[in-house]
């Protein structure tokens, strides 16, 4: 496990009695949730726990029933998810969204046109893409994927699109990156891969994930929140809440038996 590298750091990402209700079931209920800056915090829990709508409510793909969201100490609870994302606050999905028909090197050039605000440049010309030559080969340098730039990404292993969705990501420059289970349905060498890049890729921000890879939460995160019928029961390091024994019953169960 990392070295809690935010310990002294304040709160860039939090949430305050969070509920949402879906015809009077509460999928979500009363998540006081703080993410500190600089950390890789992971939420964990089991199946139909609440971890994806949190994560919906945060970047605001679902409106809260009650609670406040808060991002570098503004409230963005009413914002748009468009809005919360140029603050700074990007989203990955669990399933991966490249362009299969375009080259690696061109997914990462559309991704980095967000800077010029005209989002259809693409369409007319694609000599408008090329300025951003130089910046899309570092991104994807910094993820192994540069000498594949010119290969069409429906060719890329699962493992590998995972890697060119988080080049995209980082292409939007955020502050906190939203990861949605980033190694779900994964071998295990691409398991190591991903994991090796999350822990690259957190230099110099903060990362909030759900992920259902015991092993992979022990490796990379700081502090882990345990969420069990829409409620966090549980919220430390890895070895501080891997020997509560609620999070035993609730989650831990198989991997300690």
């Amino acid at each position: 496990m990392t070295d809690n590298k935010s310990s002294g750091a304040d709160i860039i990402l939090s949430t305050s009695g969070l509920s949402k209700t879906f015809d009077g079931f509460h999928a979500v209920k009363g998540v006081d949730l703080s993410v500190r800056r600089g950390s890789i915090h992971a939420l964990i829990g089991p199946n139909g726990a609440g971890k994806t709508t949190c994560f919906n409510l945060i970047t605001k793909f679902l409106t809260p029933t009650s609670g406040v969201i808060s991002y570098n100490g503004q409230d963005i609870t009413g914002m748009s998810p468009s809005a919360i994302a140029m603050l700074g606050m990007v989203r990955s999905f669990q399933i991966s969204a490249v362009f299969g028909h375009m080259t690696v090197r061109d997914n990462v050039r559309v991704a980095l046109q967000r800077k010029r605000k005209t989002s259809m440049d693409f369409w007319r010309s694609k000599a408008v893409l090329h300025e951003f030559d130089a910046r899309a080969m570092e991104l994807l340098a910094s993820v192994g994927l540069e000498e594949l730039a010119n290969k069409p990404a429906v060719e890329l292993s699962y493992g590998r699109k995972r890697a060119l969705e988080l080049a995209t990501t980082l292409a939007l420059e955020p502050e906190v990156m939203l990861l949605d289970e980033p190694t779900a349905g994964m071998t295990a060498a691409d398991v190591d891969l991903v994991t090796d890049l999350v822990r690259r890729v957190s230099a110099n921000r903060t990362i909030l994930m759900v992920e259902h890879n015991i092993k992979v939460v022990s490796m990379l995160c700081d502090r882990i929140s345990i969420l069990a019928r829409g409620q966090i029961i549980a919220e430390g390091t890895y070895d501080e809440v891997s020997k509560n024994p609620q999070v035993v019953e609730a989650y831990l169960g198989a991997e300690h038996a």
